[in-house]
């Protein structure tokens, strides 16, 4: 089998349909078709059953794409290799983010660094903090860029900057005329919270354990995949939410949002990255570059 198959095969994979495979790597559906009948042929197996007009993994299939997938980020690593003897004048950096991060943190110092090295490509994806990790993990993703603790053997974590976790309300709701709340007032008011996964969501639920309250407490009116939504929900209804200061900071000065007292820790940011693949040298000049951007550096 070459590269090529692998790479048709893990986009068809993941799109599950051919013809958007073939669109996303610039081939034709005829030649995006005949690398997986080839490859199906060649070792007597079925990776895809025919479903309409899309395809779905077989289990042979699913098994495969673990392998394949590694095997094509052992060959990214190769050429990543080969791109660090061009002295950071060439080469590519995929970077996986969680929302905070990658939405308000993140932006400013990604462009400081292509400024500095314009060769270099840098491909920026958003997720949650379980999304991120698993994409560290499969080699998708250099690196990643998380909100909360991530516990995983093959990760090593490098701590950064970070931000704090704040409770607002909007401007309708009866807490704004309060300085403060204790927690016996958390479960008498709605909720509007981030998706399980999320950094910010899991970094409330230990906040409130170390309260004596447990989630099922709070009254959750809403479950939102990105603070964006969070943000507006709350300040177009009479719920309160946990959310990032980095996040709501314009919302607070505008009036839409109010800030109230709720002693929730400061969290920090950390780097992901896989223990067992080779740290280019664009990744250290990445690197690098935030700790120059970091404040107070």
């Amino acid at each position: 089998m070459t590269l090529e198959q692998l790479r048709i095969f893990v986009a068809v994979a993941e799109k599950q349909h051919v013809t958007r495979a073939a669109g996303e790597l610039n081939l034709t559906q005829s030649a995006t078709s005949a690398a997986i009948a080839a490859l199906e042929a060649r070792y007597g197996v079925n990776l895809f059953d025919r479903i309409g007009r899309g395809v779905a993994l077989t289990q042979t299939g699913r098994d495969f794409l673990i392998e394949a997938r590694a095997v094509l980020a052992c060959a990214k690593a190769a050429a990543q290799v080969l791109n660090d003897l061009a002295g950071l004048k060439r080469g590519s950096l995929t970077i996986a983010a969680s929302q905070t991060i990658g939405n308000y943190w993140l932006p400013g110092r990604i462009h400081a660094f292509h400024t500095a090295h314009p060769g270099i490509d840098l491909h920026l994806t958003i997720a949650n903090t379980e999304q991120v990790a698993r994409a560290v993990l499969q080699g998708s993703a250099d690196l990643g860029f998380v909100e909360g603790d991530v516990d995983d053997a093959l990760l090593a974590a490098r701590k950064i900057d970070g931000d704090s976790l704040i409770v607002v309300v909007g401007a309708q709701h009866p807490w704004v005329n309060r300085t403060k709340i204790a927690p016996k007032d958390l479960p008498t008011t709605a909720w509007v919270l981030r998706e399980r996964g999320s950094g910010t969501r899991s970094m409330f639920e230990a906040a409130l354990r170390q309260s004596g309250i447990k989630l099922s407490d709070l009254r959750i009116a809403l479950e939102l995949p990105s603070n964006e939504a969070v943000r507006s929900a709350v300040e177009a209804g009479d719920a309160a939410t946990a959310i990032s200061d980095l996040v709501v900071a314009q919302s607070i000065v505008a009036k839409t949002l109010h800030r109230v007292r709720f002693d929730l820790p400061r969290r920090s940011f950390y780097i992901l990255r896989h223990k067992e693949r080779h740290t280019s040298r664009i990744e250290q000049a990445l690197l690098k570059s935030l700790h120059e951007t970091a404040p107070g550096s």
